[in-house]
């Protein structure tokens, strides 16, 4: 990863160079009649796009524009393979084409090759800076590498280029302050835009979320304490009398109990139905949860709580999510860690307690007292920080004013030049992971999942795979995982790790795939995190695991 990140600054830094040089002399693209399959796609008809687009081709086959415009329809497909196959063909006919080489790096990025995409996009930057999806890939990429700064100017530089383009005018939406971000919304969802069904139903609640909690009086989630760091011990939740099934925290809900499982691959809080009437969270908005498993979203709704109470920590007025259940995974709740983004989180397994405390400082600037990482949506929990000037900004340079503020790039603080990168998608935090040091796989590092696990076609690659029948029954959120194999044995290598594992259970993920962006091909789970120190940096995308041999947790 060293190696990676050395190379990736690099590419970087080449790269920003470039557009303060050239922004003023960049022609902005005119306004243009769609084309028919332009207009196919936008309707989010795919298929008769393909279609239209492959008759182009055949017209003339080299033809980077149609290309360019397949390969963005084979991915909302979820046709990744076909999409890069087709854009290393258009690039081998036309080479020096900023269009292909910008499709080629946004099919590397799906196929879970970010590292891959760079390189590429950095070819695509030199063909023609002035391209304005060049700009919008590079946003997506920055953000992902915690490069939070470089990730806005980014974006509103491709939206600068191309206003018209719907890609781009999503993803700069996500750059302006609440108000007139909930104005662009409401006018990009009046408009067709070629999202997928899926996509526009949650982009709806988003916003009908942003518009009934600006509505409403409560401030943004702050600390109550006096204290900033605390050490809070695990609370274990049992299978029966002799065993863990996992480990949870003990958490106050407006006063009322409720032990919320550990759950790095979880967004925020969530808690039953029974443990929202408990507490007295009210209903802000409708919201769709999912998660692992086969029968599809669940129905849930936002709340906000007055006061939440962690170990020796309270925060006040903070956004919960609710699942319209009497239990999440037979549990009370889950916690994800992102909550802690403005706190350095120690999941300390060997010693059964999460430790929170302050994150390296950054050069110049002085950070305000953490708060609770509860209330944000998606764009800007995947912005990592809020946008500049936001309400919830959560530093300030040292002359205290309101432009100052972040978002910040990444920050590796010298005793952290050891730490691994990790890819952040959301909540979600991807590692790259060497299986039998023959194919590196993107996978989600996750606590709440109770073994490791990977894709069946990622399995396949280095070892043999057998169905499992019903001897192995995996449920989340979204219920019980349909066709699960055994993958026969496999080392997983990752962050200066190695573990051997044998009968890993191997499953579809295409539907996670789906959702993150990006190719994965499987959780780390407890039984590989429990045997470690694990700390994780969300501001910065950075982790370190501590390995200690012979005190992991037996369930």
């Amino acid at each position: 990863m060293h190696i990676i990140r050395s190379w990736m600054l690099a590419a970087i830094a080449a790269i920003a160079a470039t557009p303060a040089a050239w922004a003023l002399s960049c022609p902005v693209a005119p306004t243009a009649k769609p084309s028919d399959a332009q207009l196919a796609f936008l309707r989010g008809d795919y298929d008769q796009a393909a279609a239209l687009y492959r008759g182009e081709l055949g017209q003339s086959g080299n033809n980077p524009a149609a290309s360019a415009g397949l390969v963005e329809v084979l991915l909302r497909q979820q046709k990744w393979a076909d999409a890069e196959a087709l854009a290393q063909k258009a690039v081998s006919a036309a080479p020096r084409s900023a269009v292909v080489l910008t499709a080629l790096a946004e099919a590397q990025v799906r196929a879970g090759e970010p590292w891959t995409a760079w390189g590429t996009l950095r070819a695509a930057m030199a063909a023609d800076p002035c391209y304005a999806r060049v700009h919008l890939l590079y946003a997506r990429l920055a953000r992902m590498q915690s490069l939070f700064a470089t990730a806005l100017t980014e974006a509103r530089t491709a939206h600068m280029l191309d206003p018209h383009d719907a890609e781009i005018r999503r993803e700069w939406i996500w750059t302006l302050p609440p108000a007139e971000r909930m104005q662009e919304m409401s006018a990009y969802l009046a408009s067709p835009t070629g999202d997928d069904p899926d996509d526009i139903r949650h982009m709806q609640q988003l916003l009908d979320f942003m518009k009934r909690t600006a509505a409403q009086p409560h401030r943004a989630c702050r600390l109550a304490s006096k204290v900033d760091s605390t050490q809070i011990p695990f609370a274990y939740l049992l299978q029966d009398a002799n065993h863990i099934r996992a480990f949870g925290l003990d958490v106050k809900l407006n006063g009322k109990s409720a032990q919320l499982q550990i759950d790095t691959g979880a967004a925020g809080i969530l808690v039953s139905r029974s443990v929202a009437e408990r507490a007295g969270l009210q209903a802000v908005s409708q919201q769709e949860v999912s998660g692992i498993g086969s029968q599809g979203p669940k129905s849930g709704y936002a709340a906000y709580a007055d006061s939440i109470e962690i170990g020796g920590l309270e925060f006040k007025d903070c956004a919960v999510r609710v699942l319209d259940s009497r239990n999440v995974v037979e549990e009370d709740g889950l916690i994800g860690m992102d909550v802690f983004s403005n706190f350095l989180v120690t999941l300390d397994y060997p010693m059964r307690k999460l430790g929170l405390g302050p994150l390296p400082p950054r050069p110049g600037v002085t950070a305000a007292p953490p708060g609770l990482r509860s209330d944000q949506v998606e764009g800007e929990t995947e912005q990592g920080e809020p946008a500049a000037n936001g309400p919830n900004s959560s530093e300030t340079s040292q002359a205290g004013t309101a432009q100052a503020h972040g978002p910040y790039d990444r920050y590796v603080a010298p005793e952290m030049k050891d730490w691994t990168d990790v890819y952040r998608v959301g909540h979600q935090l991807l590692l790259p992971v060497s299986l039998d040091r023959k194919v590196t796989k993107l996978m989600i590092l996750d606590t709440g999942a109770w073994v490791t696990s990977v894709a069946v076609d990622a399995a396949r690659e280095v070892t043999k795979v057998h169905a499992a029948g019903d001897q192995l029954p995996i449920k989340g959120i979204s219920g019980r995982v349909q066709n699960v194999y055994l993958a026969d044995e496999i080392t997983f290598y990752f962050a200066h790790l190695g573990q051997k594992n044998v009968d890993i259970p191997a499953w579809d993920f295409s539907d996670i795939s789906k959702s993150t962006g990006m190719e994965v091909s499987g959780l780390i789970g407890a039984n590989t995190i429990g045997l470690t120190m694990l700390q994780i940096d969300y501001r910065d995308g950075l982790i370190h695991f501590d390995y200690q041999a012979n005190r992991g947790w037996v369930r």
